[in-house]
């Protein structure tokens, strides 16, 4: 009996850290080894270098009030009466989910999950939280299909809302699209709000769209600007549709330079 309790006194530690690490290896493998990874999810959030989905959200509806202050002074500055533009209607959007994207057509088209039964027609102005997303294509009873601006096959009347030269934007398959101007000299530079001209067709004048990035003044047949677009179109959960009449003439620039493309 002494010897036995020199024995356990001496080794007593031993055996309470290899029953733990036995009891540890069995609960592990019973609960599939959950609890390790919800701790290492936990520990690993803190150290995280990527900012959330929601503050990104937040940065761009900034960036888009901020565009939309600097077209809101430009206009007034310009007389927009005297430039023609339609008076405005205020009309309220119909809020719609992301129900459809394919990978190969990321940057191209997504799909809506309102349709005609919630009135949406084709041709209706769809926006997110930065600006213009796109517009609607093709309508069911319950989806829409939208044609993003970063498409390169969309074309789009947009203007530098600081100095009101305008041009067309296609899209680049990316976060950014190009814009072409029509005078040979635009006054642009970068940081300018750029947003959607008079002369669109598709969509409502003075929509923001994004910010110039870069300018070369020497590219031919006429200069361009590098767009960065204001709305998150990588990772959209869900847009806002409104209501947009078109009559699917295409655009007529004054002195537009030869070999540009209208607006589709």
């Amino acid at each position: 009996m002494y010897t036995l309790r020199r024995w356990w006194d001496r080794h007593r530690l031993r055996v309470f850290l290899a029953s733990m690490a036995v009891g540890s290896a069995l609960l592990i493998r019973q609960t599939q080894a959950m609890p390790v990874f919800e701790t290492y999810q936990l520990f690993s959030r803190l150290f995280q270098p990527n900012p959330a989905k929601q503050t990104l959200l937040e940065n761009a509806q900034l960036q888009e009030l901020q565009q939309r202050l600097t077209e809101i002074e430009s206009q007034n500055q310009r007389l927009r009466e005297l430039l023609g533009y339609a008076s405005e209607n205020k009309q309220s959007g119909i809020t719609a989910p992301v129900v459809g994207r394919s990978a190969d057509h990321w940057w191209q088209q997504l799909i809506l999950g309102r349709g005609s039964n919630d009135n949406v027609k084709v041709g209706y102005v769809v926006m997110a939280p930065g600006g213009v997303v796109g517009r609607v294509t093709d309508v069911t009873p319950n989806t829409s299909r939208v044609l993003l601006l970063s498409d390169p096959s969309s074309r789009i009347g947009v203007t530098i809302s600081r100095s009101r030269f305008m041009g067309y934007m296609r899209g680049q398959s990316t976060s950014h699209a190009v814009m072409e101007f029509f005078d040979k000299v635009p006054d642009v530079r970068r940081g300018d709000v750029v947003s959607t001209s008079t002369l669109s067709q598709f969509f409502p004048a003075g929509m923001p769209i994004g910010r110039v990035e870069s300018v070369n003044l020497n590219k031919s047949p006429a200069p361009e600007a590098t767009i960065e677009l204001s709305a998150p179109v990588s990772f959209l959960e869900w847009a806002v549709i409104y209501p947009h009449d078109q009559s699917g003439q295409p655009i007529r620039a004054p002195n537009q330079v030869p070999g540009k493309k209208p607006e589709q």
